[in-house]
């Protein structure tokens, strides 16, 4: 599934693969580029494999939570209030260039995200299954957008961002080589959830939890360091990424491949360096995976 999608994003299997190994661990993914890099296409491409919901909003600074999640009408039929679900009752929620909406609107998809569940007008109602955030936003030297705060960015498994494509990848666009989103052919609903639940089995031995371990405490020396939460989404990213690879068990290097998408947005505090090492390959090299 990974090359169906890989033919609709040309030239970007590594994003892609990233992409599906954060779907199939259970997280929620945050796309960081400039506009029409693909980001849109992406989020409606992996719905659209695995025969998911979709949705999209762009969050504007006009956009009230009421606007993602319903609203209670009165119907005078029987003089009672029914709940109108909005936008964010979907299995793939695309939240397009959420850094511009208003922290009040952020914080009512960040209930969403944590429990899988809202609660309007003290009501709690349960969010379909499975359920998928991939939010997009621009680079923060756009007119208009803000940092996300930590405890948002914390919600997000992976932060990934495009780039550019490379000269042959954008020259087969330009030929319209690239198959349209509407193209792909859908699998069962069923097969993400039994995907996800073989992700959640894979063998993770006791020295690599300790290696994972390691790269934690050497966060927390110097700052505030990694949360458990970053170390458990870390564990079910490479276990997603062995699964991929047709494994039954999770190895150094799969860990290592995708920690920068896991670690980086919460050690740079969403704000990434325009120059310099990045702060995840400093982790890697500093922690030995040799015991």
């Amino acid at each position: 599934m990974t090359k169906t999608v890989g033919g609709v994003l040309l030239g970007k299997e590594h994003q892609v693969r990233l992409a599906f190994s954060c779907l199939l661990a259970g997280g929620h993914l945050l796309i960081e580029d400039r506009p029409g890099m693909g980001k849109s296409t992406l989020a409606e491409a992996l719905a659209t494999v695995f025969s998911l919901a979709f949705k999209r909003v762009s969050f504007t600074s006009d956009l009230l939570p009421a606007d993602l999640t319903g609203i209670n009408i009165f119907h005078q039929a029987d003089a009672t209030f029914h709940f109108q679900p909005g936008p964010l009752f979907t299995q793939v929620l695309l939240a397009d260039e959420i850094n511009r909406a208003s922290p009040r609107t952020q914080s009512a998809l960040l209930e969403a995200m944590a429990a899988g569940r809202l609660s309007i007008d003290g009501i709690s109602h349960t969010l379909p299954q499975p359920f998928f955030v991939i939010a997009t936003q621009n680079s923060l030297d756009q007119v208009g957008t803000s940092s996300l705060p930590e405890a948002q960015l914390d919600r997000f498994l992976m932060r990934v961002s495009l780039g550019f494509p490379d000269r042959d990848a954008e020259r087969q666009l330009l030929r319209g080589v690239g198959s349209p989103v509407e193209s792909l052919q859908g699998v069962d609903d069923q097969v993400l959830l039994r995907l996800q639940q073989r992700c959640a089995a894979q063998y993770c031995s006791e020295q690599l939890l300790e290696y994972v371990l390691d790269l934690v405490e050497a966060t927390r020396r110097n700052q505030e360091g990694l949360s458990p939460r970053a170390s458990q989404g870390l564990v079910s990213a490479a276990r997603a990424w062995a699964l991929i690879d047709g494994r039954d068990h999770v190895l150094v290097d799969d860990v290592q491949a995708v920690l920068p998408a896991v670690v980086e947005h919460r050690l740079d505090a969403g704000c990434p360096a325009n120059a310099g090492t990045p702060l995840s390959t400093d982790l890697l090299e500093r922690v030995n995976a040799l015991r």
